[in-house]
């Protein structure tokens, strides 16, 4: 059976799943890069997994990155890996995997993990390749997970991969004829329902790869977009470079990574906005260092004395971009917005991010940047930290 497709970046994996014996409740955890700011959510994991195998012993919380020695953590991962090799998980025949998430809400949200030729990928700007970035990469977002990657004998990425696919040729036909599911269970600390199904047979994979070919855009063509974890992509990718510049075969496993290839038509994927949380810092600094960085583009930062009238004043029309905010306190929270009347993008998380990378460098102290899903997160976060500010976006049209 043909596994690789070059012409559209393509590969057919052999996948590994745990063994009936493992409880799959427990084998599965959310991504390494949620909950960053919640230590608490992934102790309760820590607990609940408890002598069961489990992908937590295969990732590194990035909530956990400041906590003991990186080093000696990573080197358990891998030892991890190759115990959970030999007596937990069971390869599969090469082939992809339809899944299926209820997520609550109104419809479930439809995917297919295959493997990806880092070959046809580039995070760096204005790149123009099979696959593209949505977003900017953070260089200093890849260490952690290249030293992970390196050396270790197997991947659990969780990276999501947008298809431009408005008539629903790929992925929707594959539910059309569904085997035994090979996995149906109920994820920990409510994260929903997954299922999954395996494609194992000739004619769908290679009706499949067609399919994709018939997506592409462009000229040079585009078929991916980076959907969510552009990090752990751009780490595998410089993981490849390391294997491929010592002599690597153009074959090795290092030059493919496992994604999730979604619809971006699919009725389940709704776009979110992420926050911003900017942590050890002095708020009246970083609010002077916007009103510097802004001095030009006609910068108001009002204040709101209650919930009420800052919900009110940011959900008021306005030119150019106005950025909420959230102050913490001792004892609770203070509510601003910032207000900038001739911005220099299009996306009002551009402007912020632009700001946010040029002046925290600058600030007294060590300010740590960090990403929240989730205004009630957000809030939560701020409130009672006197060194904490939050900045939120806007939902994404």
């Amino acid at each position: 059976m043909k596994t690789h497709y070059p012409d559209i970046g393509l590969h057919v994996p052999s996948l590994l799943l745990p063994a009936d014996s493992v409880a799959l409740e427990t084998w599965a955890v959310i991504a390494c890069d949620q909950h960053t700011s919640e230590p608490e959510y992934w102790a309760e994991t820590r607990r609940l997994t408890q002598g069961a195998p489990s992908t937590l012993d295969l990732v590194l919380p990035e909530a956990l990155l400041a906590e003991g020695d990186r080093d000696a953590a990573i080197a358990k991962i891998h030892r991890n890996m190759e115990r959970h090799l030999a007596g937990v998980l069971v390869e599969q025949p090469p082939g992809f995997m339809l899944v299926e998430r209820q997520v609550g809400r109104e419809h479930p949200r439809r995917g297919l993990i295959v493997a990806l030729d880092l070959e046809c990928y580039d995070h760096r700007q204005g790149a123009r390749e099979l696959i593209r970035c949505t977003e900017g990469t953070d260089v200093r977002r890849l260490p952690a997970r290249a030293a992970i990657r390196r050396g270790a004998a197997l991947e659990t990425p969780h990276i999501l991969v947008l298809l431009n696919d408005p008539d629903g040729t790929v992925i929707e036909p594959l539910f059309e004829a569904q085997e035994a599911a090979a996995y149906d269970f109920d994820l920990m600390q409510g994260g929903g329902r997954v299922r999954g199904w395996p494609i194992q047979d000739e004619p769908r994979i290679e009706a499949t790869a067609a399919r994709l070919a018939a997506l592409r855009q462009g000229e040079p063509p585009m078929v991916y977009a980076m959907g969510d974890g552009n990090h752990s992509f751009a780490a595998a990718r410089l993981v490849w470079e390391e294997h491929r510049d010592a002599g690597a075969p153009a074959d090795h496993p290092a030059r493919h990574a496992l994604v999730e290839l979604v619809n971006i038509h699919d009725e389940a994927l709704n776009f979110e906005p992420i926050h911003r949380l900017v942590a050890e810092v002095e708020p009246a600094a970083l609010l002077g260092a916007m009103a510097e960085h802004f001095a030009d583009a006609g910068l108001a930062i009002d204040r709101h004395e209650t919930p009420a009238e800052w919900n009110e004043a940011r959900n008021r029309a306005s030119t150019g971009h106005a950025i909420p905010f959230v102050q913490g306190t001792a004892s609770g929270t203070t509510f601003g917005l910032a207000r900038i009347e001739s911005p220099n993008a299009q996306l009002a998380a551009t402007t912020l991010q632009r700001f946010l990378d040029d002046r925290l460098p600058t600030l007294r102290g060590t300010p740590d940047l960090d990403f929240i899903h989730g205004e009630d997160t957000l809030l939560n976060l701020v409130h009672g930290h006197p060194g904490r500010i939050g900045f939120l976006l806007p939902t994404p049209d």
